[in-house]
């Protein structure tokens, strides 16, 4: 018999989340916040959000799995490739990777990342 416990976060799109702070890489002031949900080894997940407007990242020794929950965004990679995301889409950011995120609707995302 197993003791470990399921985590389980019922309705991540509606759950509530922290206040909002300033977005680091924001080119536009925008505010971000997150709730880790769990965290072992290098792993973590949890729920983020960010308000409309523009930043830069970058996965320095990550990878991030992530489902789109709500909201709407434009990632531009850095030859000028961009891909549209939105509610219902999965998007995988493996280490390495580069681009700017122009969000037009708050967007929310449940996300998976592994630290290598």
């Amino acid at each position: 018999m197993s003791d470990v416990i399921a985590t389980v976060l019922h309705d991540a799109a509606g759950v509530p989340l922290p206040a909002g702070r300033p977005k680091p890489t924001s080119t536009t002031g925008q505010q971000e916040t997150d709730l880790s949900v769990w965290a072992l080894d290098g792993t973590e997940t949890g729920v983020w959000e960010v308000g409309p407007g523009t930043f830069t990242a970058t996965r320095e020794g990550y990878h991030e799995v992530c489902q789109i929950l709500s909201g709407r965004a434009t990632l531009t990679h850095p030859d000028g490739t961009q891909v549209e995301i939105g509610a219902g889409d999965l998007l995988v950011t493996p280490a390495g990777w580069v681009g700017t995120w122009h969000v037009h609707e708050t967007l929310r995302k449940v996300f998976v990342i592994r630290t290598l």
